[in-house]
């Protein structure tokens, strides 16, 4: 962040300059001005080279068409690109991660992000991946899941180049008169066109009117902080382009819309935290880890590409190796990116000990604490190490929870634990069962 005194009037009028800082004399009557400061933005980078990696890497389609947002990047201005996040779930997961390394690329070239917490599209709920009516949130929930957001995105995201907002300051000041005239550029037949609604209308499902209100809340930001692209998955493509038809009703050049791959859970199912299968950026080290070790061999491509930034020669390279090992270079990787170097190479040598050599410390295991009268299955959903008893009753009919301390396995989880038991809970989550005194 570098500021120079004596800015020409040039590059104040073109908007070069990001902001000022005045000195004060303090000791002055009131104060008198001494000298003024002015903050040069970072220029914008037009290599044609590192256009083509960001319109090509991670990217499934472009609208209205790549060549398009190629020659408006090859003009040197300094473009707006937004992405929204609805606060559904307190964590920020890799498979979100893949649009904030879009949005890190674009920074890389000197543009400017825009990150939207949805605070107010968080309560109405989007159903664009559902197959069922996504219940609503509470104002409350929102607030208590947005509290780590915009540190767990600031681990992506360079803070010199970024506006952090939230979609309340503009949805929540708009009447009746304001969301009929967004409305009125949209039919219901648009809406019930989608793949998802019409198999749940097909089936009888209901569909709430607060649905068709979804589209038209995400499409107005981008007209509220005048969007020159948006980033999105490809479930999103009817909310993406609703915001490019409120900004031609506004008076705008409608956005362009850069739609990314969806990523695949540790299970194979797509990644969502409702299913428990993500990999989220606040994970420990370590969990992060063995999570990425877990995932199908099918996946370890498509994470490199889509979730790091390793260069795809040498992703090639890697890939040469045997699956284990080329997964092992992917979960280092991960987690250097979150969590540094020396993190990284902790979590790969505590893996090699516990889950190849089979050596367990006290260190390894996550507290799971119960009280009198309390059950297994009692502390280790309260511990989050398992997402609901229902998971935990598969593991234990495939036996795969097994008491280190005796060496067997548990068939019920109804008794109460141990005091100190340590339990081996798939094949990477260990858990230390402690009494609360």
């Amino acid at each position: 962040m570098v500021y120079l005194l004596g800015v020409s009037l040039y590059e104040r009028m073109t908007g070069e300059v990001e902001d000022t800082l005045m000195a004060v004399d303090p000791n002055a009557e009131r104060g008198r001005v001494y000298c003024m400061f002015f903050k040069i933005k970072a220029s914008v980078n037009t290599d044609p080279e590192k256009i083509e990696t960001l319109l090509t890497r991670s990217v499934v389609e472009i609208i209205p068409s790549d060549e398009s947002l190629r020659k408006l990047l090859l003009s040197g201005g300094r473009l707006r690109i937004k992405l929204g996040i609805d606060p559904t779930s307190p964590n920020i997961h890799i498979g979100r991660a893949v649009a904030l390394l879009k949005l890190r690329d674009f920074q890389n070239l000197g543009h400017t992000v825009v990150f939207i917490i949805g605070d107010a599209t968080g309560v109405i709920g989007d159903t664009s991946d559902k197959e069922s009516e996504r219940p609503m949130l509470s104002r409350a929930d929102v607030e208590k899941n947005l509290t780590e957001y915009v540190s767990q995105a600031k681990k992506i995201l360079d803070p010199n180049l970024l506006e952090v907002r939230r979609n309340s300051e503009w949805l929540l000041k708009l009447d009746y008169s304001a969301i009929g005239d967004q409305a009125d550029a949209f039919s219901v037949a648009d809406f019930i066109s989608r793949d998802n609604i019409k198999r749940r209308l097909d089936g009888g499902k209901r569909v709430s009117l607060r649905e068709v209100l979804y589209p038209l809340m995400q499409g107005y930001d981008s007209v509220a902080i005048k969007a020159d692209v948006e980033l999105g998955g490809t479930d999103q493509r009817f909310n993406l382009l609703a915001g490019r038809v409120l900004q031609g009703k506004a008076g705008q050049p409608p956005q362009h819309i850069v739609m990314s791959e969806l990523i695949l859970g540790t299970d194979g199912r797509k990644m969502s935290s409702s299913w428990g299968n993500t990999i989220n950026l606040n994970d420990a080290p370590q969990d992060m880890f063995g999570k990425v070790m877990s995932i199908p061999d099918s996946l370890i491509e498509t994470y490199f590409v889509h979730c790091t930034r390793v260069p795809l020669n040498v992703v090639k390279n890697i890939l040469t190796k045997s699956p284990r090992d080329s997964k092992f270079d992917l979960a280092l990787e991960i987690v250097r990116m979150y969590h540094g170097d020396v993190e990284s190479k902790k979590a790969g040598e505590r893996f090699v000990s516990v889950f190849s050599k089979g050596e367990i410390s006290e260190e390894d295991a996550t507290p799971a604490l119960f009280s009198e009268g309390q059950t297994y299955a009692d502390a280790l959903v309260h511990a989050g190490l398992v997402v609901s008893r229902t998971e935990l009753r598969r593991l234990v009919s495939a036996g795969a929870v097994t008491s280190v301390t005796t060496g067997k396995a548990i068939a019920d989880m109804n008794n109460e634990p141990v005091e100190g038991e340590i339990l081996r809970i798939g094949k990477r989550r260990i858990a230390k069962m402690i009494k609360n005194k």
